[in-house]
């Protein structure tokens, strides 16, 4: 698989960068990452598929090389912006979808929005968040409102290296070689060294509270196979520390689901993992009816 082309287009009034893999007359499948990353955190799963295939994957807004939003970002404009590119991309046919993380959430509840659009839906540790209750929501909202009025932004990095060692600090099968090739992807330069290319109000809490329910509701209406894809090891983050708990509730949402557990990796298998990860997924996607 040779190295990517960037491209920029504009989706939902969004100026978006694109990385594309392969020939456009291969089949096409669209990859989707998570929060805080970038496109770039498929290359090494893309490098191991085998097969021909034309791979694209969006800088989701205020990430990478995408444009920024002038204030707050909401997941319902995710929903939009990739409606859109899938437009775009293949207006006549439905598409092969992979989402990690909040890419998967994201890919998730689309699929059940626009199922005709789905043919073939893989999300790597991405089930969903903690269940929530409305008397949390004045709390969100107060929290929400100090954050409006403060200002947010990152630390400067000495340099890449600095970034890699935090890199492979979080994820312990990272190799040295690669964590500095992400670092490099996932910074920008500055006068004092180096910072995210993430907008740092995406650090925002979310004012709007995730409603399980209304997640379940959309994963019921999907009619294309589903792979989910769990690394062994748990993700440790408040934000998903009760859904490892309730996965039988969510699996049953899924009328035609596999799932398949990557040895020794964490959440960030297509780091860590990507050969392992690679192999699950071409064999999904390839997967006859």
């Amino acid at each position: 698989m040779p190295e990517h082309i960037s491209q920029y287009k504009t989706l939902n009034q969004r100026r978006y960068h694109l990385r594309h893999w392969g020939a456009e007359d291969a089949p096409l499948m669209v990859l989707l990452h998570g929060w805080m990353d970038s496109s770039a955190t498929f290359q090494f799963m893309v490098e191991n598929l085998r097969q021909a295939w034309h791979v694209v994957a969006p800088d989701w807004r205020g990430f990478g090389d995408s444009q920024w939003n002038e204030g707050s970002y909401y997941f319902p404009d995710y929903l939009a912006d990739l409606d859109d590119l899938l437009t775009q991309l293949s207006p006549k046919q439905p598409v092969r979808l992979l989402g990690h993380s909040m890419g998967a959430m994201i890919a998730g509840i689309y699929a059940g929005v626009r199922p005709e659009r789905i043919d073939r839906l893989a999300l790597v540790e991405g089930f969903g968040l903690n269940a929530t209750r409305p008397a949390e929501a004045p709390g969100r909202y107060a929290r929400w409102l100090r954050e409006t009025q403060s200002d947010i932004g990152y630390e400067a990095m000495v340099d890449a290296r600095q970034v890699a060692d935090k890199l492979r600090g979080r994820n312990p099968l990272l190799s040295d070689e690669r964590a500095q090739w992400l670092a490099a992807e996932l910074t920008r330069p500055t006068e004092n060294g180096v910072i995210y290319r993430a907008d740092p109000r995406q650090k925002m809490v979310n004012p709007v509270l995730y409603r399980l329910e209304e997640a379940m509701a959309c994963w019921r209406r999907i009619t294309a196979p589903v792979l989910w894809v769990m690394g062994e090891h748990p993700f440790e983050h408040p934000a998903v520390k009760g859904v490892m708990s309730t996965l039988d509730e969510r699996r049953a949402c899924f009328a035609r689901l596999s799932e398949t557990t990557i040895p020794g990796a964490g959440h960030m298998i297509q780091w860590e993992k990507p050969e392992e990860l690679a192999q699950a997924v071409e064999s999904f996607m390839l997967a006859t009816l």
